[in-house]
Parts: structure tokens; C-alpha cells; sequence
């Protein structure tokens, strides 16, 4: 897998030409679960749990880092990158994945449109936006770039979650009239 390491310029400048993500619904337009360190499985859809989050995802058996003991972390058990976002710095949509997280939508996932606390229908699955950030790892830099980390967790790319968002899943919502490929806000 290798990107092109884009230029803090080159990113600006595609990034006034994405256009906005709807802001109350909008496209599920990629699944990736990641069953082991660097591999990654695209899905055709997804079964997702309260307990174990994407069916055939690492999430609960990799455990965090920011736990004390160890185990997952329910506050980042569903992450959701904006697809526009993934595409400017990824360069191409088969490279996507490598940013590592399961869900890529065409959504505002801005925290001025999904403040922590705020629900969102993922289908019939109700996930709620966490507190918790998003800002990437040494992965993604060595995989998109230095100039890719900066830009997404400046100031201004944070508040925008250019980096993605966490999620944790708290319930279905009961409601078969939304379609399985969408993303709204409940």
C-alpha cells in the first residue's frame, strides 16, 4: 500500500474543491473490518453489536492502549471517517481502508453536526457520537504522511473530525424504513 504524501498545500487546495457532506443523512459508501494487525476485509454490509461492534472486527480482542486493563475501549468500539476526506488524502478509494477505519461515509461528521452524546441511525443500529477523539496513530502518518497527521488534527481539522470520529453502539432503533446503506442523525 502506498499513498502519495500530499503537500499541507495540496490538501487545502482539494479540499476546496470536496463540496459539503449532507449534514441530516448520507451514504454508508464503504465497510472495512480489520481482523487482524494490517489486514483489512471490505464488506458488502455489516452486522453490528452492542457487545462485540463490526461482526469479524479486531476492535474487542485488540484491546486499547487507553484503558487500564487493557480491554477495548466502548467509547471507540465504531469509527466513521468522512469518505470525501479519505479520498483528498488517500488519493484513491482501493486505499481507503489503510486509514483504518471500519465505516467511510459521505456525512458531516463535523463536531458542530455530531457534538459527542448526538445519535445517528446507522440502519436499523443506533450508534452515539463519543467525547473521545479521533487524531490517528503513527500508522496513518506512515501511511498518508506527515503533512496528512498535521492537517487533520489542526485547530480547524479537528473540529471538522477531517481524522474520523469514534462511536459507540447503544441500541437499535426498530425502524425498517431507512436504508441499510444510510447514515442519518436520530
Amino acid at each position: 500500500m502506498q499513498a502519495t504524501h500530499l503537500t499541507m498545500e495540496e490538501l487545502e487546495a482539494g479540499l476546496a474543491t470536496l463540496g459539503e457532506s449532507p449534514r441530516d443523512s448520507g451514504v454508508i459508501e464503504l465497510i472495512v473490518a480489520r481482523p487482524a494487525v494490517d489486514q483489512r476485509v471490505l464488506l458488502d454490509s455489516a452486522e453490528i453489536t452492542l457487545t462485540d461492534g463490526l461482526a469479524g472486527d479486531n476492535w474487542k480482542a485488540r484491546g486499547s492502549k487507553a484503558m487500564p486493563d487493557g480491554s477495548a475501549n466502548p467509547e471507540a468500539q465504531i469509527t466513521l471517517m468522512n469518505s470525501r476526506i479519505a479520498n483528498l488524502v488517500a488519493g484513491e478509494r482501493s486505499l481507503w481502508p489503510w486509514a483504518g477505519d471500519q465505516l467511510y461515509v459521505d456525512f458531516d461528521i463535523s463536531a458542530d453536526n455530531l457534538p459527542p452524546g448526538q445519535r445517528i441511525a446507522l440502519g436499523t443500529v443506533i450508534l452515539e457520537v463519543s467525547a473521545v477523539p479521533h487524531t490517528g496513530c503513527a500508522k496513518f502518518t506512515e501511511r498518508f504522511g506527515h503533512a496528512a497527521i498535521q492537517w487533520v488534527n489542526s485547530p480547524v481539522g479537528r473540529q471538522a473530525r477531517r481524522r474520523g470520529v469514534n462511536c459507540r453502539v447503544v441500541g437499535r432503533s426498530g425502524r425498517h424504513d431507512q436504508a441499510a446503506s444510510g447514515i442519518a442523525r436520530s
